[in-house]
């Protein structure tokens, strides 16, 4: 029975890193998708017929002729011919694409394992929430899309956090689950440690949703220096005179919301510089320690990611990449956090 259970576990494992797999696709696809300004290609919602992109010249035109009707192409694009259009459709259709695949292989595999009782209820009521959490993400897909097809040809940049992190939040509980199946069995914990960790996490949360504010308020492309803003200053006067009251220039200026970012990127790296530090005056089990080795590799590889990022004026490419290494940062950031866990 014991080995039975075992060969169970491994296949609800294979289909949880699926999904993980799915929705780190998912999230490159949709940096793309924003970097490329491609997100309000679509303008309309259809779950089963919008599956398919246009399959002919007559298509093609009248969903070009949809998009006509928005304030992205009447103020911004109205240059754009129909192979310019067919140009940021494919990332949109492509980006909705793989969510509803994601949707197919949550959904499908659940049900097959209630079926086979392949689940126990705690991993039952986990795979609730993350298909609930699967639900509301494609929600605030929309919800954000909406929010650039009313008056001005962009989404609006808190919708766009809301979206992004929640797919973070989902990737890392889809990973979660997973390793708790991976490693049943968790050793006595340091309670402090593990709460260092806690903030550490929700440090780097509150980066990752500025950095969604900084691409979707476009404010990468100004003040592309480091380590000051520009003209050796730290902080430039737009980052606090842009907007009235003073507050708004640092969630809805460009230069205050690039400040907070750039500037949070430090108490990320002093935070996981202190995770490492204190774990390795540990005696340490081997997936802990690579778990906070990870942490410190990654912290260093996206600080640095970041760097060129801001002083390269974000090209796609590496907008891309920076956000692939939040990703991975956030990936190492739940291991470390489930290993010190009990």
């Amino acid at each position: 029975m014991a080995k039975k259970n075992i060969k169970d576990n491994k296949s609800v494992i294979y289909w949880l890193l699926t999904g993980c797999v799915l929705i780190f696709i998912m999230v490159v696809i949709g940096g793309i998708t924003r970097l490329t300004h491609s997100g309000l290609s679509i303008s309309n919602y259809k779950l089963i017929s919008g599956t398919l992109p246009p399959m002919n010249e007559a298509e093609w035109h009248e969903a070009f002729d949809l998009y006509k009707q928005y304030p992205e192409y009447q103020k911004l694009n109205n240059h754009f011919g129909l192979e310019d259009f067919k140009d940021i459709y494919f990332w949109e259709w492509l980006h909705r694409f793989i969510g509803r695949m994601i949707g197919l292989v949550f959904f499908i595999p659940f049900v097959y394992f209630l079926i086979k009782k392949q689940l126990s209820k705690a991993t039952i009521k986990k795979s609730i929430i993350l298909m609930v959490l699967g639900g509301f993400q494609g929600f605030l897909g929309w919800y954000m899309v909406k929010s650039g097809l009313v008056d001005r040809p962009d989404v609006s940049h808190f919708r766009l956090a809301a979206h992004l992190t929640t797919a973070f939040i989902t990737f890392a509980y889809t990973l979660w689950v997973a390793m708790d199946l991976m490693f049943p069995y968790k050793k006595e914990i340091d309670k402090k440690f593990r709460n260092l960790i806690r903030w550490g996490m929700a440090i780097l949360l509150l980066q990752i949703i500025y950095g969604a504010f900084v691409a979707g308020l476009d404010a990468g492309f100004i003040h592309n220096h480091w380590p000051f803003m520009n003209e050796g200053k730290f902080i430039h006067e737009t980052a606090y005179t842009e907007l009235e009251p003073v507050y708004k220039n640092f969630i809805e200026g460009k230069s205050g919301v690039q400040f907070v970012h750039r500037t949070f990127a430090y108490v990320v790296v002093i935070i996981i510089l202190m995770i490492w530090y204190k774990a390795k005056r540990m005696t340490l089990t081997n997936y802990q320690s690579k778990a906070v080795d990870s942490l410190f590799v990654m912290v260093g590889v996206q600080f640095l990611l970041g760097v060129l990022t801001i002083m390269l004026a974000v090209p796609v490419w590496l907008g891309v990449l920076h956000q692939v290494g939040a990703f991975f940062l956030l990936t190492a950031m739940t291991f470390t956090l489930h290993r010190f866990s009990k």
